[in-house]
C-alpha cells in the first residue's frame, strides 16, 4: 500500500446522513420503505458510510409506562442493514416540534404528558409560569412520580429495552454509535428559546428554571449556604 493510501485511511472521517425526522411517523409505522430502499442504495453508492436515525421515546413508549414496541424501528434497522450501511442511533427522549428544523411534530408519551396535567412542574417553567413540554425539568429525575418511577429511571428502562431489543443489530455491529439526548432538541440545555413561545434562534431567551422542583433545590442549597 502506498504512503498516500496508507495515510488516507489513518486520517479517514466517516461520512453519516441523518434520515428524515418522520421516518417513523407518530402512530409508529414505518413509512415508505420501497422509497427510503432507493435513497439508501443511492447514499451507499455514493460512499456514504451510514445513517444516523432518532429513536423516539414519544413514538415507542407512547401506549403506556414499559409498553415498549420497536418493531417499526426494527424494520427500518434491518433494510439499513440490508442496504449495507451503518446506523447512529439516537435516544431521543424531547418532543420533535416547535423549533428550527422541525418538519413533523413528535410528543413526548401521552402517558407523561397527563401526569403533567395534574401536576405542571414537571416541565421547564419560566418567571411568567409559562410551561414548556419539550422534555421533563431536570428538577424531577430523581423524582419518584412517574407511576413509581424517577425520570431517570424512565430513560435508563427505555435504554435498556433498546438494547435487549436491538441485540442482533448490536451484535452484527451494524449500530455503531448510540448517543444520548440531554434535553429540548436533545441538548444538555433549558429550553430557553422555543419557537413555540415566540423566540428566535439565536436569541437571548430566558431562565427555564421556575417549576417548584428546581426552586425547592435552589432553597435547599441557599439555606446550606451553597453560592447562588
Amino acid at each position: 500500500m502506498a504512503t498516500s493510501e496508507r495515510n488516507m485511511l489513518l486520517n479517514y472521517v466517516p461520512v453519516f446522513v441523518m434520515l428524515p425526522l418522520g421516518v417513523v411517523s407518530v402512530s409508529n409505522v414505518f413509512e415508505d420503505p420501497a422509497g427510503l430502499k432507493e435513497q439508501l442504495l443511492q447514499l451507499r453508492a455514493a460512499g456514504v458510510d451510514g445513517v444516523m436515525v432518532d429513536v423516539w421515546w414519544g413514538i415507542t413508549e407512547q401506549k403506556g409506562p414499559k409498553q415498549y414496541d420497536w418493531g417499526a424501528y426494527r424494520s427500518l434497522f434491518q433494510l439499513i442493514q440490508e442496504c449495507g450501511l451503518k446506523l447512529q442511533a439516537i435516544m431521543s427522549f424531547h418532543q420533535c416540534g416547535g423549533n428550527v428544523g422541525d418538519a413533523v411534530n413528535i410528543p413526548i408519551p401521552q402517558w407523561v404528558l397527563d401526569i403533567g396535567e395534574s401536576n405542571p412542574d414537571i416541565f421547564y417553567t419560566d418567571v411568567s409560569g409559562t410551561r414548556n413540554k419539550e422534555y421533563l425539568t431536570v428538577g424531577v429525575d430523581n423524582e419518584r412520580i412517574f407511576h413509581g418511577r424517577t425520570a431517570i429511571e424512565l430513560y435508563s428502562d427505555y435504554m435498556k429495552s433498546f438494547r435487549e431489543n436491538m441485540s442482533d443489530f448490536l451484535k452484527s455491529e451494524l449500530i455503531i454509535d448510540i448517543e444520548v439526548g440531554l434535553g429540548p432538541a436533545g441538548e444538555l440545555r433549558y429550553p430557553s428559546y422555543p419557537q413555540s413561545q415566540g423566540w428566535e434562534y439565536p436569541g437571548i431567551g430566558e431562565f427555564q428554571c421556575y417549576d417548584n422542583y428546581l426552586k425547592s433545590r435552589f432553597q435547599s442549597g441557599s439555606n446550606k449556604g451553597w453560592p447562588s
